[in-house]
Parts: C-alpha cells; structure tokens; sequence
C-alpha cells in the first residue's frame, strides 16, 4: 500500500526511552510514530521541553531516518477550552501554544485534538461557545506556523462522528489547516452509517485512526475481539482514494518485565492484522 503506518507511542512499553522506542517501531516496520502529550505529568511536561531538549530528541529521529508524523494532544481532555473556569481555558491555550512550538521543532505535521467541549466537569451553557473560541484561537497560531490541527472522533457524542467534526469546523469559519482525524473504533459505535460519514467528510479527513471497540468500551480491546468491521470500513475509505497515513492504536500494559523482541512482535502483529483487513477490502 502506499499509505504511511504508524504506531501510537503508548503502545510500546513507557518503560523505554525515545530512542529505543524509534527502535522497536522500525524493526516492525512502522514509518513513523505518533507522538504523544497525554495527561500523566511525564508527558505533560514535554510542553516546557526547552530548545536544547527538542533538537537532542529532532537529531535522534535524523539519525535514525524515522520521524513523528503526528501529535497526538489528548491532555486538552483534563484542560478543555470549553471549560467553565478562565483558568483552565487559559491553560488551554498555554497547552496548545506549546504543542504547536514542540510540534514545528521536532518536524510533527500534524496535531490531533480532543474533540471535548468539557469532560470532567458538569455540563454548562457556554461550554461550546468557550470552546469555539479556543479552537478559533488555536486555528490562527496552526495557520502562522503551517501546523495541521486536526479533530478525532471521540468517544462522547460531542464530537463523536465525522459529520458533528465538520459543523465545529464550519462554525469557525473553516479556517485552513483546521480538518478531522476520525478514529474507526469511536466512529463505528456512534455511526450507523459509516459510509455516509466517511464520503461525506473525506475531503477535510488527513489520517485515521485504527483501533477495535464494543459498544461503550473505547480502548484496550484486542484487534478482532471488538465489534468494528475493518473490511466494510477500509473499502469505503479506498473507494475515497485516500492516500494519507494511518495509525494503529494500542496500549501497552506497560510490563516491567517485557523485552524488546516482545514489544516489537506485539506492535507487528497489528500491523499485519491492519495490512490483512486492508488487502481483504481490496479484493472484497
């Protein structure tokens, strides 16, 4: 296929560093990893990661002819623009101020954003017009630094299809670099109608996420033990003539005790689920 692939960073074992994780990607074959700044405080903290930091960890990916093709910037989930409280919005925008900065210096292309209103505190009249707001904030330093912000499809009914994506998009005026990461897993269990969300959006979709969920469970399920029809899926998105990256996500249960051949033979053998569903398409 002449799509990338890549591998989320958690799913390989936190307990390796940066370089040994580039490593274990390569020998299974990925093309790039997608970055990650969650909500632990370890990767919270790679938003106050300093020029030095950035280009040691820039130089190990040139040395290693691999690259971050994506950001994945889920902590906006804890800190969401939406919020009710200005200092948590403020906080915000602190956040994606610096994904952008950490995004530009380390050759990320894209960030993929928590498409959440709010999450954690209880709903209030103007948590999406506070929302707009920060996304409309955050188009404009993307669009000054040529930076892809783009929303997943999430596992709350805000943002949880292609379609509602696409009205917050036009609600901001579609501003350019502003599009939609769908995730198959989410998408599959808020839509029954994947094809219709997939053509309608495939224009503004740049990558995907692949990842397998029931219904109301979103992650840690094994791919072909959950409820998403990969074959159905990948044929609608050839039929796009979609040529952008995919990412396979997982998570490692972090296992002190698991070695390097174990983390490369686990992120592989997705991979090759991914590649057998997508050839199953082809000739469906």
């Amino acid at each position: 296929m002449i799509n990338k692939v890549g591998i989320y960073e958690k799913a390989i074992n936190n307990k390796f560093s940066i370089e040994q994780k580039i490593d274990i990607a390569k020998s299974a074959g990925y093309d790039f990893i997608e970055f990650s700044i969650d909500e632990s405080d370890e990767r919270f903290k790679r938003l106050d990661w300093d020029y030095e930091k950035l280009t040691s960890v820039k130089k190990i990916l040139l040395d290693k002819n691999f690259e971050f093709n994506s950001m994945t910037l889920s902590t906006h989930r804890k800190y969401p623009f939406g919020s009710n409280d200005k200092k948590i919005r403020d906080k915000a925008k602190y956040i994606i101020e610096n994904a952008i900065r950490v995004a530009k210096v380390l050759g990320i292309k894209i960030i993929q954003l928590a498409t959440y209103d709010i999450y954690y505190e209880n709903p209030h009249p103007d948590s999406l017009k506070y929302f707009l707001q920060g996304i409309k904030y955050a188009s404009e330093l993307a669009k000054k630094e040529s930076i892809i912000l783009a929303f997943e499809t999430m596992d709350t009914h805000f943002g949880s299809t292609v379609t509602r994506c696409l009205n917050i998009i036009k609600s901001v005026n579609n501003p350019p670099f502003l599009y939609v990461y769908p995730d198959l897993g989410n998408l599959n269990q808020f839509s029954n109608d994947v094809e219709t969300e997939i053509k309608y959006g495939a224009n503004h979709i740049v990558a995907y996420h692949v990842k397998d969920t029931k219904p109301g469970i979103f992650r840690d399920i094994e791919f072909g033990q959950g409820t998403v029809d990969f074959v159905k899926s990948f044929k609608i998105i050839q039929e796009t003539k979609f040529t952008g990256p995919f990412l396979i996500e997982m998570w490692s249960k972090n296992n002190e005790n698991e070695t390097l051949s174990e983390a490369i033979n686990k992120i592989k053998s997705a991979k090759q689920f991914f590649l057998d569903k997508w050839n199953e398409a082809k000739s469906a």
